[in-house]
């Protein structure tokens, strides 16, 4: 017999600054049995760098921590930490106060390398507590001064997902080429839709989910820091040019970004093409596929090589303020829009997914 949809939240501190932990074993040690009482099981981070695999990929990764390290090898070197990132220059975050500037981790690496291996914040596996499920940590420990983080998953236990309602919302996107749009912001409107909508609705414990129609191309959608110099400087010079990117961040040869010569483009297009022979042997994918994945990382490598999402879930829990639901949204978590070509209409069409968990 079906029974209510359970919740808890676990709370851990990684090892290691990339790090790879089983949420599972946290939640048997805080509430045995607790995932042997549903069918399934919606795991949310509350971190923008630190997230989940999607089940399909963590199988094909033998659901193995060291496999799971070597999927996120490429990506690691693609970003690697202490480049000259934007977002690491932090007497530029207006944001910060001096005190924070001073304990704020350089960390710009991991909010790319979340964004580009298709990490997510929400994902949904059986509840099966002999199975693993990752917290993959990119940012465990800050560098600087060796502060292990404080880390927290909510796990929501439940034997079905029934569909309530579908809509669809339109985004007003720039002129410029690439561009990325926070949903979060308030002058959108559109979590006070979502809210609305979900109180309309009854929906207490569920999920929003949120998608890029078919015939919207060239853009994508993720979870994750909204903060300007790592979205209007750092996410868009990869998006710009990823050859340019790999030439300058990951051989700092000239400080001159301007200037890469042609030497280095072709050592990074090198790298482009081994990056991705790492990813496919991981997976275990055929030697055919390797060539095709190749061949359309030279002719557009943001949108074949990164991993962009074409949809995102938001869970939704209960409001103990007002007994209605709610979004759960880390601090520094927002739906993050990106688009890598213009809009001729300069609006971005969505489609937004309510359900209920039962």
């Amino acid at each position: 017999m079906a029974s209510d949809p359970s919740q808890l939240t676990v709370h851990f501190q990684p090892e290691r600054r990339v790090d790879v932990i089983d949420v599972n074993e946290h939640v048997e040690a805080e509430a045995d049995g607790f995932l042997e009482a549903h069918a399934r099981a919606l795991y949310c981070s509350h971190h923008t760098t630190a997230g989940f695999l999607e089940e399909t990929i963590c199988n094909r990764l033998d659901r193995h921590p060291d496999q799971v390290q070597e999927f996120l090898a490429p990506f690691r070197e693609l970003f690697p930490f202490g480049a000259s990132y934007q977002h690491d220059q932090l007497h530029l975050r207006r944001e910060l106060s001096p005190e924070q500037r001073q304990t704020e981790p350089r960390n710009a690496d991991s909010h790319l390398t979340f964004i580009g291996s298709g990490l997510e914040n929400c994902v949904t596996y059986p509840s099966d507590p002999s199975r693993p499920v990752f917290f993959v940590d990119l940012d465990g420990i800050n560098k600087d001064n060796q502060d292990r983080r404080e880390r927290r998953t909510t796990i929501i236990g439940f034997d079905d997902e029934r569909a309530v309602e579908e809509t669809e919302m339109v985004v007003p996107v720039s002129n410029h080429r690439i561009d990325s749009v926070s949903l979060r912001d308030p002058r959108l409107g559109i979590f006070d839709q979502l809210h609305e909508m979900l109180a309309d609705r009854g929906i207490t414990t569920g999920r929003v989910t949120i998608e890029l129609p078919p015939d919207e191309h060239h853009a994508g959608l993720t979870v994750n820091e909204y903060e300007t110099l790592l979205m209007k400087y750092d996410l868009a010079e990869v998006l710009r040019d990823p050859l340019r990117f790999m030439a300058r961040k990951g051989r700092n040869m000239i400080s001159d970004p301007g200037a890469i010569p042609d030497k280095a483009k072709n050592y990074a297009k090198y790298d482009l093409v081994r990056l991705v022979n790492k990813v496919v042997d991981t997976l275990g994918l055929s030697e055919s596929l390797v060539e095709r994945i190749i061949d359309k990382c030279l002719a557009v490598p943001a949108e074949r090589f990164l991993r962009m999402k074409r949809s995102v879930s938001l869970l939704v829990t209960e409001d103990e303020a007002n007994v209605e639901g709610t979004i759960v949204q880390g601090r520094y978590q927002s739906p993050i829009l990106v688009q890598w070509r213009k809009s001729s209409s300069q609006k971005r069409r969505l489609r937004v997914r309510f359900t209920r968990f039962e």
